[in-house]
């Protein structure tokens, strides 16, 4: 991973920053976000600490705010040349319903538009780097959920597991069409679930303890490095194998209205 430039969401805490330690240590350039410039640059100087590796650099933006998003993308376009791999794991649980700056529902709008239009932005320089990868880090919920099209932007009743199984969907919907779209680009594009791990958004959202943040990372670490997925795509991982998805991932027309509802709710013009 030496001439590898990695950008891992999220990595200020749990599952993120375990991953973003790891793919420094074995030698990434390794771009560290954070929502918030203190926690990031704390968090960044604990990496290059543990890893002994000074390229790790913290990037900011606070995803409830899609402006904040276009802005991190702005600075990570003129100051990098290359992003190898692209790795989306920034994730929230809502207990109860709140609004984004952009007035989109809070779990959907960071698990699902922030990242769908971070990718958007980043894709051409992804592209150029290839061979890339890029890494949807989803979860088991989304195999209980539905994409209900009259809630998807967030109006309607509110219970905080539908919310968060539904972004999860999201997520594996938008890494199997995105693999799609992807075709002969050699820039890969997967989804997993990380495992039942200890983390704040596990201990909020479902009051349970999990397994260590170094097994969650493994799956994201494996995807992100080993030459045996250097040219897999279009698949659902955990514990590092190739896993079966809900049947929903596989449902090309919902796939690709829940494409084309993100593009609006991300405000990404249409061609």
């Amino acid at each position: 991973m030496r001439d590898k430039t990695v950008l891992v969401t999220g990595a200020t805490d749990g599952i993120g920053k375990q991953t973003a330690l790891e793919l420094a240590r074995m030698g990434a350039r390794v771009l560290a976000h954070g929502r918030n410039s203190a926690r990031a640059e704390a968090v960044v100087e604990d990496i290059r600490r543990a890893s002994a590796n000074e390229r790790v650099a913290p990037v900011v933006a606070d995803f409830a705010s899609l402006r904040q998003v276009r802005d991190m993308a702005g600075e990570i376009l003129a100051e990098y040349e290359r992003l190898d791999v692209l790795i989306h794991n920034a994730g929230v649980f809502m207990a109860e319903r709140r609004l984004s700056e952009d007035g989109i529902e809070m779990t959907l709008a960071v698990n699902h538009i922030a990242p769908f239009l971070l990718n958007h932005l980043l894709l051409d320089l992804v592209k150029r780097s290839a061979p890339a990868r890029i890494i949807v880090v989803s979860s088991t919920t989304h195999q209980n959920a539905r994409i209900d099209f009259d809630r998807l932007p967030g109006p309607g009743p509110f219970d905080g597991h539908e919310a968060y199984a539904m972004s999860k969907l999201a997520n594996l919907l938008f890494a199997f069409e995105l693999a799609e779209r992807l075709t002969g680009s050699r820039v890969t594009a997967n989804a997993l679930h990380p495992g039942v791990i200890d983390t704040k958004l596990l201990r909020t959202g479902y009051g349970a303890q999990g397994a260590s943040v170094e097994a969650g990372a493994a799956t994201p670490v494996y995807l992100a490095s080993s030459p045996d997925v250097a040219t897999t795509t279009g698949q659902y991982f955990a514990r590092q194998r190739i896993a079966a998805p809900s049947p929903l991932a596989h449902d090309r027309d919902l796939r690709r209205a829940v494409w084309d509802i993100s593009e609006r709710l991300a405000g990404i013009a249409l061609p």
